[in-house]
């Protein structure tokens, strides 16, 4: 066997989401992202369109996208529909992350592929980090608040208008006292029918 199938079953069985309050302030490095955005090229797309982009937010970088998020929430909520509780965690979050990895589809109009089956590609790109990122040790969290998907968010990252904003992927390494969470799934029985004959 070319790889150690047990330790890659472990791996997929172990990531988990860390949220940026789990995050230690230990810095991550752009070579570590590096490494991140080089697995995450690696997903599998539909002829080999290769439909994302990637947008790091690291160091000082991070206030700038705390702001933006901020600002743009603020500007878009009625007074009767804001919720500091949300308008905090936009504004604190990409600060306690060591990165903040913004994924987002580049979607060329002429092809022939569809729309769907390039954010499913995009998906399985930010699945390589998160599972790279557990084989590391780092934390990550996949984040989708509703306002990733408005025209100013595809403004602030210099995106077209058939493009989409995807995810926020907070990365970080995981408070020292940290137990790594555990999870469950129900056994396949509940979801998979065998058609043998």
């Amino acid at each position: 066997m070319k790889f150690n199938l047990s330790e890659i079953s472990d791996l997929i069985k172990s990531r988990r989401t860390i949220l940026p309050e789990q995050f230690s302030d230990r810095l991550i490095h752009k070579e570590q992202v590096e490494v991140l955005l080089n697995n995450a090229i690696w997903a599998p797309n539909h002829g080999l369109t290769q439909p994302w982009t990637f947008k790091v937010f690291l160091g000082e970088g991070r206030q700038k996208l705390a702001t933006f998020l901020g600002e743009t929430y603020t500007k878009l909520m009625s007074p009767e529909n804001f919720k500091q509780a949300k308008f905090d965690k936009l504004t604190t979050r990409p600060l306690m992350a060591g990165a903040v990895i913004v994924v987002s589809l580049k979607r060329d109009p002429n092809s022939k592929i569809p729309e769907i089956e390039e954010v499913e590609a995009v998906a399985c790109a930010i699945q390589n980090m998160q599972l790279t990122c557990t084989a590391w040790g780092l934390g990550s969290f996949w984040a989708s608040p509703g306002i990733i998907y408005k025209p100013e968010m595809n403004e602030f990252l210099g995106l077209d208008e058939e493009d989409k904003c995807l995810a926020l992927l907070f990365v970080g390494y995981p408070k020292p006292d940290l137990e790594w969470p555990k999870s469950r799934r129900k056994p396949i029985e509940y979801m998979t029918t065998w058609v043998e004959e």
